[in-house]
C-alpha cells in the first residue's frame, strides 16, 4: 500500500484578510480526501507558525525545514497548499521560502505571484499582451501631498475606485463619485498599502471564471455573474452575503465562450500553476475588460470556485487530489 502523503494546508497571513482565510483552510480541508492524504492546517501569522493537531492543540513549526513535531516524533510535509489571502502566501514571499527549502507548492512561482499581487505592473503587463484593461494611475505614498488631484480626474473619470494596489480586493477599496471623496478614499486605500491604484470605473456586467491546468489535462470553469446592490463588490457583498452569485452566467453563451478562451490565455502567458479565479467586467457592447486575478481565490463552501466546480459536473475532492498529484506524481 502506497504511504499516505502529508499536506500542510497553509492559511492565515499578515492581511487584514486573516480570518477569511481560516475559513478558506476549513472549507480545503474538508475537500481533502483524507484516505489519500494526511492533511494539517497551518496559520502563518507574522513569525508565529503554529500546525493544528488532530487531537485539538497546536504546536510550533520549525522554519528551517517546515516541520513539527507529533507525540514525540518528527514530521515533514510533503506539499503546501496555501490559501493566505494577501502577504505572504499571494505575493512570492512565502513561496521563495518553500523554494528554498524544496518543498512543492500550489501556487504559481515567486515572479508571477509577485506580479499578480500588485493590480497596477499587472494591468501594464499584460495590457503588452492585448488583455483590455480599465485606464489606471498608480500613486505611491511619498507622493500623495504632491498630487493634482484634477489631472487624475481629468484622466480616469468620475465615477472611479481607488484601491490597495499591492494586497487583496477586501480592504481598502473605495468608489469615489465626486472630486472631493478622492483624499479621503486615498487614505484609507494607504492604510492597507504603500501603494495605490485609482482605476476607472467601467459599466457592464461582473462575472469571473476559475480555471486549473496539469500535464495531461485543462479545466475551465462556469461563469459566474456577480450581482450585488452594494456600490461594488465589497468585503460585506464577498463574505456577508450581500451579494447575488449565478452559475452559469446569465450572458450569451459566446461571451461566456471568450471570457473562459481569455482566462485559459492569460494563465497560459503568465505560466500558472495550481487553481487561479479571474474577475472581468462585460460592457453593454459585449468588450471584456480584466480586473483582477486571484492566484489563492476563497475556497469556504459558498465561495466561487467550489460553486463552479459543482456547475461542472466535478467534486473538490478531484480538483484538490488533481493539482497535488499533479506535482507530486
Amino acid at each position: 500500500m502506497t504511504q499516505k502523503r502529508t499536506i500542510a494546508i497553509v492559511c492565515g497571513g499578515d492581511s487584514s484578510e486573516h480570518d477569511v482565510s481560516l475559513r478558506s483552510a476549513q472549507g480545503i480541508y474538508s475537500f481533502f480526501d483524507k484516505e489519500r492524504y494526511n492533511v494539517y492546517i497551518v496559520d502563518v501569522k507574522g513569525t508565529n507558525w503554529q500546525v493544528q493537531l488532530h487531537d485539538g492543540t497546536t504546536t510550533p513549526i520549525d522554519k528551517n525545514d517546515f516541520s513539527f513535531r507529533e507525540e514525540g516524533r518528527l514530521r515533514l510535509f510533503d506539499y503546501a497548499y496555501i490559501t493566505i489571502h494577501g502577504t505572504p502566501g499571494e505575493n512570492g514571499i512565502l513561496q521563495g521560502y518553500l523554494d528554498l527549502i524544496r518543498l512543492p507548492y500550489s501556487t504559481s512561482g515567486v515572479l508571477v505571484e509577485a506580479l499578480t499581487f500588485n493590480k497596477f505592473v499587472l494591468n501594464q503587463y499584460l495590457r503588452g499582451y492585448g488583455v483590455r484593461v480599465a485606464e489606471s494611475v498608480l500613486v505611491r505614498r511619498d507622493q500623495a501631498q504632491q498630487l493634482n488631484k484634477r489631472q487624475i480626474i481629468d484622466t480616469i473619470g468620475l465615477p472611479c475606485f481607488v484601491k490597495p494596489a499591492n494586497d487583496g480586493s477586501s480592504f481598502g477599496v473605495s468608489k469615489v463619485n465626486k472630486p472631493d471623496q478622492l483624499a479621503a478614499a486615498l487614505r484609507v486605500a494607504m492604510m492597507e498599502s504603500d501603494e495605490v491604484m485609482i482605476e476607472s470605473f467601467l459599466e457592464g456586467t461582473e462575472i469571473t471564471v476559475g480555471c486549473y491546468k496539469t500535464h495531461d489535462k485543462s479545466v475551465v470553469l462556469p461563469v459566474t455573474e456577480v450581482v450585488t446592490k452594494n456600490e461594488f463588490f465589497d468585503y460585506d457583498a464577498k463574505y456577508n452575503g450581500q451579494v447575488e452569485e449565478i452559475t452559469p452566467a446569465r450572458i450569451p453563451e459566446e461571451q461566456a465562450k471568450r471570457a473562459q478562451a481569455l482566462t485559459s490565455h492569460i494563465y497560459d502567458i503568465l505560466h500558472c500553476n495550481g487553481i487561479i479565479r479571474i474577475d472581468y467586467i462585460i460592457s453593454p457592447l459585449g468588450d471584456i475588460t480584466m480586473l483582477e486575478i486571484n492566484t489563492t481565490p476563497g475556497m469556504t463552501a459558498t465561495s466561487f470556485i467550489p460553486q463552479q466546480v459543482r456547475a461542472a459536473g466535478l467534486t473538490m475532492t478531484d480538483v484538490l487530489s488533481d493539482i497535488v498529484e499533479n506535482q507530486l506524481g
